[in-house]
């Protein structure tokens, strides 16, 4: 009788520990960069930021001519005259340090906020592809050291994602 008992506890306990959980990953990475949004979205960052490189290369000439104008005229001018223009050089140097920090910043926050809006509808897609698909557990790929192929279903996501959204607003 106890043989009987003992065998039934086992069997139960052992069907407990084989149940079925799924589990994947995902490469989140090649899925922003990737992706038709993610693509969107850098090309849109990297003209952004070409315009502001061509802006501060513009104003940096402009506070370089002036500098060099006012060394040409140091021997000139009175020396009250010569200081009171090297400071206002550099209140404008100042002045373009923190216009370049700002535009700076902005694009920062810029790709931040847009990452943000793709990262959210890539969250849903992945709640909704786990409930569809019965998967207890979805992982990023750079936390795994070894991993099968066909655990990954980076590409199945981006699919989706794809389809959800082509480009991501940046205002």
């Amino acid at each position: 009788m106890k043989k009987y008992f003992l065998i039934f506890f086992i069997l139960i306990f052992t069907e407990n520990l084989y149940a079925d959980n799924k589990i994947i990953y995902i490469d989140i990475n090649k899925i922003i960069s990737n992706s038709e949004s993610g693509k969107y979205l850098n090309k849109e960052l990297n003209k952004i930021n070409n315009e502001n490189i061509t802006e501060f290369k513009n104003i940096e000439k402009e506070l370089k001519a002036e500098e060099e104008s006012i060394l040409k005229q140091k021997n000139i001018l009175k020396e009250s005259e010569f200081n009171s223009k090297v400071s206002e050089l550099r209140e404008k140097v100042n002045s373009y340090n923190e216009f370049k920090k700002k535009k700076n910043n902005d694009l920062k926050n810029l790709r931040d906020n847009a990452a943000k809006k793709i990262l959210d509808i890539l969250n849903l897609i992945l709640s909704e592809y786990s409930a569809k698909n019965s998967i207890s557990l979805i992982i990023d790929k750079k936390n795994i050291i070894i991993g099968k192929s066909e655990l990954d279903v980076t590409n199945q996501i981006m699919d989706l994602l794809n389809k959800k959204i082509k480009k991501v607003d940046l205002k």
